[in-house]
């Protein structure tokens, strides 16, 4: 009897489907997606740029500046290597005196000429004029590795290229204080860092000579130091003396060096965890911050024509590097994601939206007000020129 009571009362408890509790939380198993963010690079290389030309506002020589940051970053690359192992990549180089002599002098010849005429230009062009004409950079790229070889040509891909060619002409024109010598070193350099980079593509092409950035300039800063200094050694040195060093500053130059150098070092860990169109738009926003920077700390006078040149030769720029499916396929995913976000923070987004429009109408009335009101700004200038005379 109690055993049929107890086969009751087993399968009863057995039949029964109470919840029971989980032992591990499902949530924890799962890798949260990384938070979009900007990368340190994107700081980092918009600071080497501002804080180079506050430099050589105080001391003309582009190019001693250059073979400085080539000393330091061969100083500390030499550090790096035998107490980290950031660098040791370089033991899968096979790195023998020929192929250093082929291959690692000449891309460094070219490396160093860019970095001479893309510094010499400081002397003569505005911050914001200049990444303008960085815009065309994937276009000498591109004719770079047409010239040389690399890829066969194609026709439809040079009219796409044209846009940003055409935006930049427009952007040119409506530049108020162009020098044609600047503008010349400005070309120079980018065709130097163009051929640059092609024939760092075709080393890279085999699987044995692969170098992320910072190992690249283990090899290639040493070769730039010397072909610098001897450079700077014939057109600079004569002319310096100590006094331009103090009135610079001995630590404002090793601070100088050290973001040069951390811009190396975020890059190699920015590899890999960015995707393409993160890495554009980054580059995009870069350029138009850097130009917003040279009008609020040089007063850099950028008018309407430049606006607009400058905005087809973003828009060309963005759409060689995606391609139209991409661009679909983005711009869907972020108005997905900006519906999300409205719906969860209405009060950020209305607030991102305001900023933004704000932004924008400062900018343009701040690109037409040299042109309308020229005596207006004169009097801004006084007005700020105590806290910025240095800069000017």
């Amino acid at each position: 009897m109690s055993s049929e009571g107890e086969k009751v009362r087993t399968s009863g408890e057995v039949s029964r489907s109470e919840p029971t509790l989980p032992t591990v939380n499902p949530a924890a198993q799962k890798p949260e997606p990384p938070k979009p963010a900007l990368h340190p690079a994107f700081y980092v290389s918009s600071s080497v740029i501002l804080f180079n030309k506050h430099l050589l506002d105080y001391a003309n020589f582009p190019i001693v500046l250059t073979t400085w940051h080539l000393a330091f970053a061969t100083l500390m690359t030499q550090i790096l290597a035998r107490t980290t192992t950031l660098l040791d990549g370089r033991k899968t180089v096979k790195m023998t005196g020929r192929v250093y002599l082929r291959a690692i002098v000449p891309i460094g010849l070219f490396f160093s000429l860019s970095l001479i005429c893309g510094n010499v230009t400081y002397l003569y062009l505005s911050v914001a004029f200049i990444q303008m004409l960085k815009a065309t950079t994937p276009v000498a790229v591109l004719f770079a590795t047409w010239g040389l070889g690399m890829a066969p040509v194609n026709f439809k891909v040079l009219i796409n290229v044209s846009v940003i060619v055409i935006g930049v002409v427009i952007a040119s024109f409506g530049e108020i204080k162009f020098v044609f010598i600047g503008f010349l070193f400005q070309i120079g350099g980018i065709v130097f860092e163009a051929v640059r980079l092609v024939m760092v593509q075709r080393l890279l092409s085999s699987a044995e000579f692969k170098m992320d950035p910072l190992v690249s300039l283990y090899y290639f800063a040493p070769v730039c130091a010397v072909m610098n200094g001897i450079t700077a050694l014939f057109l600079e040195v004569p002319n310096m003396t100590m006094e331009n060093i103090y009135n610079v500053g001995v630590l404002t130059l090793i601070a100088n060096a050290m973001v040069a150098f951390l811009l190396n070092v975020s890059v190699v860990f920015l590899i890999g965890k960015t995707s393409s169109l993160v890495m554009t738009l980054c580059g995009v926003l870069k350029d138009i911050l850097l130009v917003a920077a040279s009008m609020i700390i040089w007063h850099t006078p950028v008018t309407a024509t430049q606006f607009f040149g400058y905005s087809i030769a973003l828009a060309g720029l963005v759409y060689y590097k995606l391609g139209g499916d991409k661009i679909r396929e983005y711009t869907s995913q972020a108005n997905r994601s900006w519906a999300e976000y409205g719906s969860k923070h209405p009060a950020q987004r209305k607030a991102i939206i305001i900023g933004a429009v704000l932004l924008g109408f400062f900018l343009f009335i701040g690109a037409l007000a040299p042109s309308y009101a020229p005596e207006s700004i004169d009097k801004v200038k006084g007005v700020l020129g105590g806290a910025t005379a240095g800069n000017a």
